[in-house]
């Protein structure tokens, strides 16, 4: 018998617990109108629309990022790139709130451009770029190093830049893992709670007025704060992991091809 294997799989059944408990739960015996009410539904719809957009500020900022990291080496860098998801999710809502809060600096100045995080969709979509652009980075950082650097160095001993290379010879051909890594950075976001819950409990903005994410729908549901109770809770969380797990599988797919 393969133990090694018997011991995997079994590992990988707990992890699956608490998921299938879930969709068992709040599709069956706890099956909650309330749970994929309208309010619901927005707010999966608040959470899908910023994870996406999140995943495509990632790919546009932190793909240069994950480059150099893969070809330069720089431990310091690597390091400091796990910093915002290595410290308590909430520091970075509490971060986000005092950046922008008009009694400091750097508030003044951003309001003083009309820029405001609190309670809005940009807020929203900044606290998830923070906690999802490591997990971007390290998926992609792995992808560029198993890359061959041949075509990389003839391309510079022509004369081309680094920074050349990369968007000439690099990205064209990096597609696949971009796209796989963006679906990892848009699964990181969306299962999302600690800072969005205090920069963006509710989104105070059109089209999402009065709309709160759904990690935070659920808590709020779960706590009471809004009618509906454990059973709506568990409703609407077997309803976003419907929603949330093609994503998953699609980077897992996308990847292998």
């Amino acid at each position: 018998m393969n133990w090694l294997r018997v011991i995997s799989l079994a590992s990988l059944f707990l992890l699956l617990i608490p998921v299938a408990v879930l969709l068992y739960y709040g599709l069956g015996p706890l099956r909650s109108p309330a749970g994929y009410s309208v309010g619901v539904l927005r707010s999966i719809e608040l959470s899908l629309v910023s994870s996406a957009a999140a995943a495509v500020v990632d790919v546009v900022l932190f793909t240069p990022l994950a480059y150099y990291l893969a070809r330069g080496r720089d431990r310091l860098a690597e390091t400091l790139v796990d910093v915002p998801v290595s410290v308590p999710h909430p520091i970075v809502g509490v971060a986000l709130v005092i950046l922008d809060s008009p009694r400091t600096p750097t508030g003044m100045f951003l309001n003083s451009l009309g820029i405001n995080f609190y309670n809005t969709v940009l807020g929203l979509v900044v606290a998830l770029v923070i906690m999802s652009a490591p997990i971007y980075v390290k998926a992609m950082q792995p992808y560029f190093e198993s890359k061959d650097p041949a075509p990389e160095d003839f391309a510079m001993g022509m004369g081309a830049s680094r920074l050349r290379t990369m968007f000439s010879v690099v990205l064209p051909s990096s597609v696949p893992g971009i796209e796989s890594a963006s679906f990892i950075a848009m699964s990181r976001a969306l299962s999302e709670f600690g800072s969005i819950s205090i920069i963006a409990y509710y989104v105070l903005q059109y089209p999402f007025y009065g709309v709160s994410p759904a990690s935070v729908t659920i808590f709020a549901l779960f706590s009471g704060a809004v009618p509906g109770g454990l059973d709506a809770a568990v409703t609407a969380s077997a309803v976003m992991i419907l929603i949330s797990l093609p994503i998953a599988l699609a980077a897992h797919f996308v990847g292998r091809r």
